[in-house]
């Protein structure tokens, strides 16, 4: 037996590393700081003072990661969207349940840390709580070799909003005659990357730098997830329900939102498709594209139809359906 020590980076793990990372994104992670933010950075755990204001507050949480959107991220190179995407995909949901985002919690996962490239991740996770107006208080980066190969890394993230009690049963208030309101997604969103990557790669030979509508591919495939917190923030009063549109697509989604005896009925014409939608229906059937893709909708919204003219006034929402007596579900016309 060799008598020679063994450190910790002789493991592959470099602290030094860890320590440089956690000093290059301070600035970030305070610009999304607000007034409930107690204590700043490095502290054990992070902690958020409850917002005044509600009569019976309930706390809502969220989960969710990026999938193998990743993938392209790190094949690209370009690390300061996905972070975007982590922030989106919690905070959509926590809204659908008439809650307001407080704070965040992120989990970076890596082979190897190289602290240009987690800032980068991080940058983009802060500018994804910049834009859903909550704090990011805290996270967990864990260098692990031997669980990823070298440029390999996990993203999961944990949001944590605020609700009136009250407020949080939408399904009672869904019925017959309201009016269906799509929001436009920003592109694929976070999900169904699986398809994408065995399409365009494996069936189709493409590259990540091939022009697609006059951009690299890359640039379309890595567009991050719009965040709809504003829009809610600003017209909640307007609104019945919200569906966010993620993994099974409209079809899959809506439902959620609907009660026994209510079906939903979307006009398939009215759906603004997008571009990238266009071209991947070439090669997959339109149910699957449908049940796979958001297809350009990236939240459905269930209005009052005398509340439709305000709504559509004041975002970039349109109509594509309405609710009908019927069995649960949703029927694409």
């Amino acid at each position: 037996m060799s008598d020679s020590k063994v450190s910790y980076k002789d493991a592959g793990v470099d602290i030094d590393a860890g320590n440089e990372f956690v000093e290059a994104i301070k600035e970030d992670v305070k610009s999304t700081f607000d007034e409930h933010v107690i204590g700043g950075i490095g502290s054990f755990a992070g902690a958020y003072a409850l917002p005044s204001g509600y009569t019976e507050p309930v706390l809502l949480s969220a989960t969710d990661g990026v999938g193998t959107k990743l993938k392209l991220a790190i094949e690209s190179g370009k690390l300061d969207t996905v972070g975007i995407d982590l922030v989106a995909m919690c905070v959509n949901d926590l809204i659908c349940n008439f809650g307001t985002p407080m704070f965040f919690l992120d989990y970076y996962a890596t082979g190897k840390l190289v602290p240009s490239e987690a800032k980068a991740v991080v940058a983009g996770i802060a500018e994804g709580c910049r834009r859903s107006e909550c704090a990011l208080i805290g996270g967990e980066t864990a260098e692990m070799p031997g669980m990823y190969r070298e440029k390999d890394f996990d993203l999961a993230g944990f949001a944590v909003g605020i609700a009136e009690r009250g407020e949080m049963d939408r399904l009672s208030r869904v019925r017959p005659g309201q009016v269906l309101l799509a929001l436009p997604s920003s592109g694929i969103h976070s999900n169904g990357y699986s398809l994408v990557r065995k399409l365009f790669f494996d069936k189709l030979g493409m590259g990540l730098e091939e022009e697609f509508e006059g951009a690299p591919l890359a640039e379309t495939l890595l567009e991050p997830t719009r965040i709809y917190v504003r829009e809610f923030k600003a017209l909640k009063e307007h609104l019945v329900a919200l569906a966010h549109i993620t993994g099974g697509g409209i079809v899959e989604n809506l439902p959620r939102i609907l009660p026994e005896g209510v079906r939903a009925m979307v006009d398939r014409s009215k759906i603004r498709v997008l571009p990238i939608f266009d071209f991947m229906a070439r090669y997959v059937e339109e149910e699957e594209m449908f049940r796979t893709f958001n297809m350009g909708v990236g939240m459905v919204w269930v209005v009052e139809p005398d509340e439709v003219e305000a709504v559509l006034e004041k975002s970039d929402a349109y109509v594509i359906g309405e609710l009908v007596s019927g069995e649960r579900g949703v029927t694409l016309s």
